[in-house]
């Protein structure tokens, strides 16, 4: 099958018709297998992250997820978009079909591997960016850092923030994350 995929531009509808075992990604109609099984690290980081997310918005309307969930993010053009981001956050209950997210979710986090930092810095930094994705976090577990951009004019704005900070999630008033628990396995 992964030959098959190199010869044309698939969609949604073909991305959910596959039938093998891997995990992929559909990112402007061309596929990208998923690395096998996250480091632990990155488990505890995403575990650290999830839990204080998912904290927060209890008895909120909104959601939080982690991968595997697709995200669809051109739902209205070529649908030939499908990410599955680490940790993503949604305001719309309109936008959960059962399925997966369909449009820009209101946030995103990607916790980076060796295997996918050049996608997620450049691809999916721009991919997040055009769908309108309002705030993207970039956690690198080797420097332990976050980069959080912000949406505003058609622009993500960037800040930094390291070990042991508290960083501001921009979408969700009076949420703050402990990047020292984040960080601290």
């Amino acid at each position: 099958m992964e030959a098959l995929r190199k010869e044309k531009r698939y969609t949604y509808e073909d991305y959910y018709a596959w039938d093998d075992d891997g995990r992929w990604e559909l990112i402007d109609g061309v596929p990208y297998a998923m690395s096998p099984a996250p480091s632990q690290a990155h488990q505890t980081i995403l575990g650290s992250l999830f839990s204080q997310l998912y904290s927060f918005l209890e008895g909120k309307p909104c959601k939080v997820f982690v991968a595997p969930f697709d995200v669809r993010l051109n739902p209205n053009s070529y649908d030939d978009t499908v990410v599955q981001p680490d940790i993503l956050v949604v305001f719309n209950d309109d936008k959960l079909d059962g399925k997966c997210c369909v449009g820009a979710p209101d946030m995103v986090i990607e916790i980076l591997s060796p295997s996918t930092a050049i996608k997620d810095k450049n691809i999916k930094f721009n991919k997040y960016l055009q769908a309108g994705v309002r705030e993207y976090w970039i956690v690198d577990p080797d420097i332990m850092e976050v980069s959080a951009y912000t949406l505003d004019s058609g622009r993500y704005y960037a800040a930094s923030y390291a070990e042991g900070e508290a960083v501001p999630v921009h979408v969700l008033d009076g949420c703050v994350i402990d990047l020292g628990r984040v960080f601290a396995g």
